[in-house]
């Protein structure tokens, strides 16, 4: 009888596909959402606050310090006084001379090359910080007195000054440091300060009270002082700390500015004007530059009870007749009340308000240099030989007022090739960068100048 041959059974060829992978459900999904800090978003993304380059981060945190100071004295009407001081912490060394600054420019740029630890200082002679809100003001972003304000200033986000602090801690770990004094019988009070950028809150490192606060020229007896130490570079030219000091004295002929680079070179920026600039007025919103979605949150946020009162306390120029027009136009009363206001109804009454004829805003919140002081911040700066300036009558565009000035400068010791300089400035502000986005720079561009006897 034969036998049976028993087959062997062949071992199985390993799956090269790789093994799947479980896959992300929507709870699982829900489990990695969090709330994202306004500090920890800005911290990822610094370029959005002009933190793009080493270069630019130093200018950043030099104009929002100076921007601050600026507008601290002028709100309580003091002519102000800033001392602007630049130290290379490694990789750089002082020019020797430092009062040559043609014979040393050069050379001190080469010097600092290398140097990428800067700490800048800014000190002002303001009314000075109460000692509460030192850690807010420093320490959180999103946080001041501007934002909610209609009128014209440097700063209004709330922003500069503590992004400044806060690129610090994220490039050096160094903490911000900051001496402040209100008055000359009251102490000084100096903290150090990092951001929790994750709850957007200051973490206090030091807070100390000092009986005397020693400044330049003796005792200071108001003002502040804030040190941020930087990853930075500095490097002279254009959109330099030495262009953008030198258009703000332009610009502000009012104040007295100290400036010592971190190579040792030292300058001054005499006072021409002493006389501080008037406070601008704050404003309410003029109706024709509020948007629906804003309409629609003032009536569920705003006090008063009855649509005609809002209209009328709310926004400028609204007069009880205009608030009347206006609601008729809508299909409702003075008397209806605001928390009844539905979508449609506040979507009515958003066309009504661009379809009725409204005052333009006043303009007390703008307050212009003018052509004397423009003249005289021109004079004070620039060598020419024919100088012009002139102010514009104030203009509105969606409800927001606005106002251009001039100021021109021709000849003498300016350079001789066929080109003009354009400096621009907002609210005072020197803008250093992003020209060829300028309407300003693009009407000089496309103009013809031929017909002016100009190449």
């Amino acid at each position: 009888m034969a036998k049976k041959s028993i087959e062997k059974p062949s071992p199985e060829k390993p799956d090269p596909r790789p093994p799947k992978t479980k896959g992300e459900t929507a709870e699982t999904l829900a489990g990695k959402q969090k709330e994202i800090a306004v500090s920890e978003f800005f911290a990822k993304n610094r370029h959005l606050l002009g933190f793009d380059n080493p270069r630019k981060a130093l200018l950043t945190t030099i104009k929002e310090a100076v921007d601050n100071a600026l507008d601290a004295c002028e709100e309580a009407g003091i002519l102000p006084e800033v001392w602007i001081k630049i130290d290379a912490l490694n990789g750089g060394s002082k020019v020797a001379q430092p009062a040559l600054i043609e014979a040393t420019a050069d050379g001190a740029a080469a010097s600092m090359a290398n140097a990428t630890r800067f700490r800048v200082t800014v000190r002002d002679n303001g009314p000075g910080i109460i000692k509460a809100q030192i850690p807010n003001v420093f320490g959180r972003l999103l946080y001041g007195s501007k934002f909610h304000r209609l009128r014209m200033s440097r700063g209004q986000q709330g922003i500069g000054i503590s992004a400044a602090g806060m690129y610090g801690l994220l490039t050096t770990g160094q903490s911000v440091e900051i001496v402040s004094r209100t008055g000359k019988k009251k102490p000084a009070h100096r903290f150090e300060l990092q951001m929790d950028t994750q709850k957007n809150r200051p973490e206090i490192i030091s807070d100390q009270e000092l009986d005397l606060w020693a400044g330049t020229n003796g005792e200071m007896e108001h003002g502040t002082e804030v040190s941020i130490t930087i990853e930075a570079r500095f490097q002279r030219g254009r959109a330099s700390v030495d262009e953008y000091l030198e258009q703000t004295a332009i610009a502000n002929p009012h104040a007295l500015i100290h400036w010592i680079a971190p190579d040792g070179v030292s300058r001054d920026f005499p006072r021409e004007v002493e006389d501080v600039p008037e406070s601008p007025k704050s404003i309410k919103p003029h109706p024709y530059g509020v948007e629906l979605g804003v309409l629609i949150r003032m009536l569920k946020e705003t006090g008063h009870k009855h649509l005609g009162a809002f209209l009328q306390g709310e926004f400028s120029r609204v007069s009880p007749k205009v608030a009347k027009e206006i609601c008729q136009k809508a299909g409702l009363t003075p008397s209806t009340w605001c928390e009844r206001v539905a979508r449609e109804e506040a979507d009515r009454l958003h066309h009504a308000i661009q379809n009725t004829r409204i005052i333009a805003p006043p303009t007390d919140c703008l307050v212009p240099i003018g052509p004397q002081q423009i003249l005289k911040g021109l004079l004070k700066e620039i060598k020419a030989e024919f100088y012009t300036a002139d102010t514009r009558e104030p203009a509105v565009y969606r409800g927001n007022p606005f106002q251009i000035e001039v100021g021109l400068a021709y000849g003498g010791q300016l350079p001789t090739e066929d080109t003009a300089r354009v400096i621009r400035f907002a609210n005072r502000v020197p803008l250093l960068y992003q020209p060829s986005s300028c309407c300003i720079t693009k009407s000089v561009i496309d103009t013809n100048w031929r017909n002016y006897g100009i190449s």
